[in-house]
């Protein structure tokens, strides 16, 4: 396994690749244009120095609010260059979700594209004390507020800057990830993380070369997607190639059909897409070598149907925000359609009953893991920390069975959390906003299989007066996609007389999601 020097900074993954002579090979690619690895030090270490202008000091949080852009690896890489923490979140969310993680993480500055700015802004009406720095602006916004142009602190610190002098154990990175009730959780993560995710998934089960090219559907904010097309190709000195806006089934294929990709990152929701888009089985896929799912359980019959018409292999894994990238994983010598693979190397696994005793094989049990990419600990979250983590083991909240050849097959969830389009949502969260609508008495939101992917369900009891329509189920998907993220509406309504119950009157979830 990889030893570290004590003082380490991942930032300086990409000091390695100029000292292996690849100051001109081609980093980025995107549809605006493309950069190498020297152009892109030097905007990483002219940002650090902004940073540093701005009186930002060590540790103090960087909220990135970005789509994909170039924009997103100068200001991640950058921030942890000079020792400060970014922290990158969705950019597609509500000004009060970003206020929400500007007060929990106490940034000192937050750095937004065109789309999230006018959010964003709103977010930090009031503080005096947040930098607001700008990809680009709008006249009417920089009327209201101080904006930062990213362009204009680039041109104006541009120069060398050594990487902060932190050690391997420091604190690198946070990323968000979706808690049971709804409130995210600040997952903290440190400067050895990344390379070990690289040491690990990447070179055994990608086997990733210099000579791939990547591309991830999963935004670079993800886990999954940071690790796929910024982490593992930096590793080695490969190029990746990113798609800006929202990722359609003819967006991802035109992407392909450009850059010619090696490597292919997706999850079963968008496989699925792609397979049902019109003209697909004759697009060009032929330079991708291997094709890697993960986010959700990737059905058996999806995984047919790509081979069938594309030729090429999906891996298949499960991965965490906590142990920042895929632990579990099909290779292309070890393969079971429906499964979840084997244990990469470099972590262990482990099924447990509720009491926390090993399993026999072939029964379901709570999955814990083991591997040196997990969580330091989550921000703000003491006992959520103490119950995830006992001493070197994280629990998932995952259910597994392992056969006797060793692949692990997903049973659901221990808690009842609903993982959609490889997003975790709440249910408590959209039963709260289903129940101040002035027809529900009572509701419950679980989530079922439909043609192998997951979808949200919600079974509503009725009060006096209200009768099931159809005009009332698309009125209730409306009240919540008003008030809630896009993808946090139930999708399916079955209006009950009562719920199965236990007998101290708890909904028990599983028989909803038994008889749906």
């Amino acid at each position: 396994m990889l030893e570290l020097p004590e003082r380490y900074n991942i930032s300086t993954v990409l000091d390695r690749n100029l000292e292996r002579g690849l100051e001109n090979k081609v980093a980025l690619r995107c549809a605006e244009g493309k950069w190498t690895y020297g152009e892109l030090f030097a905007q990483v270490c002219a940002f650090a120095r902004a940073l540093k202008s701005l009186g930002i000091h060590r540790e103090e949080r960087i909220l990135l609010v970005l789509d994909d852009s170039l924009a997103f690896y100068v200001a991640f890489l950058g921030a942890i260059r000079m020792g400060a923490v970014p922290v990158p979140v969705n950019p597609f969310l509500r000004s009060e979700e970003y206020r929400f993680f500007l007060e929990d993480s106490y940034a000192r500055a937050v750095v937004a594209d065109e789309g999230s700015l006018p959010r964003v802004a709103e977010a930090v009406q009031g503080s005096k004390t947040i930098h607001i720095i700008a990809c680009e602006s709008s006249k009417a916004i920089e009327r209201e507020l101080e904006i930062l142009q990213m362009e204009n602190l680039l041109e104006a610190h541009r120069g060398d800057l050594p990487p902060a002098d932190t050690h391997r154990d420091d604190m690198a990175f946070w990323l968000y990830s979706s808690g049971s009730t709804g409130r995210p959780k600040g997952v903290v993560h440190l400067q050895h993380d990344i390379p070990y995710t690289c040491e690990t998934y990447a070179k055994h089960v990608l086997e990733i070369q210099e000579e791939d090219v990547t591309f991830s559907t999963s935004k670079l904010f993800h886990a999954y997607g940071l690790g796929n097309n910024l982490s593992f190709p930096f590793w080695v000195g490969a190029s990746a190639v990113f798609l800006k806006g929202r990722p359609t089934p003819d967006a991802i294929l035109g992407t392909i059909e450009r850059f010619r990709p090696t490597l292919f990152f997706s999850v079963p929701t968008l496989y699925n897409a792609i397979l049902n888009q019109p003209g697909a089985k004759n697009r060009d896929l032929s330079s991708i070598r291997l094709c890697v799912s993960a986010a959700e359980p990737l059905p058996a019959e999806i995984w047919r149907r790509w081979k069938e018409t594309f030729g090429s292999v999906i891996l298949d894994g499960i991965g965490s925000t906590e142990m920042l990238h895929i632990y579990i994983s099909n290779t292309t010598k070890a393969l079971r359609p429906g499964s979840s693979g084997r244990p990469v190397p470099g972590y262990e696994v482990e099924l447990r009953s509720p009491e926390g005793n090993p399993v026999p094989q072939g029964e379901a049990g709570d999955l814990w893991v083991k591997g040196d990419s997990a969580l330091a600990f989550y921000w703000h979250q003491h006992q959520k920390t103490k119950s995830s983590l006992q001493g070197e083991w994280f629990y998932t909240g995952d259910r597994y069975r392992v056969d006797e050849e060793g692949f692990y097959w997903y049973e659901g969830r221990s808690d009842d959390m609903i993982k959609v389009k490889g997003l975790w949502v709440s249910p408590i969260e959209i039963e709260n906003v289903l129940v101040e609508h002035p027809a529900v008495r009572e509701v419950a939101v679980v989530g079922i299989q439909v043609e192998g992917l997951t979808r949200i369900k919600a079974f509503v009891i009725l009060r006096e007066g209200y009768t099931p329509s159809e005009e009332l189920t698309l009125e209730l998907q409306n009240w919540c996609k008003s008030r809630l993220r896009p993808y946090q509406y139930p999708e399916f309504v079955s209006y009950v007389e009562d719920f199965p119950r236990t007998a101290t009157g708890k909904v028990q979830r599983f028989r909803l999601r038994e008889g749906a």
